[in-house]
């Protein structure tokens, strides 16, 4: 099973007075593994942002952060409480891991796929394309590049994936290339969502946006030409018209 780093936390606003002092208790659980001794239990209080007692199920005890949390967690480490909290692990951490690996970690998005070309930097080759693979999970992934149905090994750069913050990842993958007639580039990305590679052609014709700037464009060129050349002929036929009247 893929290693994996996941928690969630429970907040408790437990006293809120009147003029602005807060105390509040976060409940965690950090898991790299579906297993017992891969979770790590945490309870901790707070004043004010303050963090004042907390308990770790790897140190096993309460350890205070203040004078005031000092003598709570001695108390509290030579009570029931201590007892209690070290049972959370299992209790309450447990069976939320494997609530969560089964809604969340068992589940994959496929991804979406975007070619377009930028400005290449300096160097061999006149052309620059990005294939972007986003919004997909799980984060293992591979993104490469075809030319005619063989795999591109040269002038092939690609970033890290790229957490979005909502438990879906992007990645960037740059080809520098020189074009040939006739050729075919392919971004193909390979993920465990699919049941097969995902493969997106680069279509080298003008976006569309362009190709309607330059039809504006040339609209507005062949209606300009075609009013002066109206102009210019309703001009002639006037001066044909016009009657010479000698001077005296």
């Amino acid at each position: 099973m893929a290693s994996f780093f996941l928690s969630f936390s429970l907040f408790f606003i437990t006293v809120c007075t009147a003029d602005g002092f807060l105390q509040y208790t976060v409940t965690s659980c950090e898991f790299n593994s579906t297993e017992l001794n891969g979770i790590e239990f945490t309870l901790s209080y707070y004043y004010n942002k303050l963090e004042i007692v907390t308990f770790r199920s790897s140190v096993g005890k309460f350890v205070g952060y203040t004078a005031f949390g000092e003598r709570q967690a001695e108390n509290w480490n030579n009570g029931p409480e201590v007892v209690q909290r070290r049972a959370q692990k299992e209790t309450y951490c447990l069976n939320n891991v494997g609530i969560d690996t089964e809604s969340f970690l068992t589940k994959s998005v496929e991804p979406k796929v975007r070619l377009h070309s930028v400005a290449p930097p300096a160097g061999k080759h006149p052309t620059m394309l990005v294939c972007r693979v986003y919004n997909f999970y799980p984060k293992l992934i591979r993104v490469s590049w075809q030319r005619d149905g063989q795999e591109v090994t040269h002038d092939v750069t690609s970033t890290d994936e790229l957490a979005d913050g909502d438990w879906f990842y992007q990645i960037h993958s740059h080809l520098e290339y020189t074009p040939r007639s006739g050729e075919k580039i392919s971004c193909v990305v390979e993920h465990a969502s699919l049941s097969k590679p995902l493969i997106t052609d680069w279509d080298p014709s003008m976006p569309e946006s362009e190709r309607n700037k330059i039809a504006i464009g040339t609209s507005g060129l062949i209606l300009g030409l075609t009013l002066s050349l109206a102009g210019f002929i309703y001009y002639k036929r006037k001066a044909r018209g016009r009657i010479l009247v000698p001077s005296n």
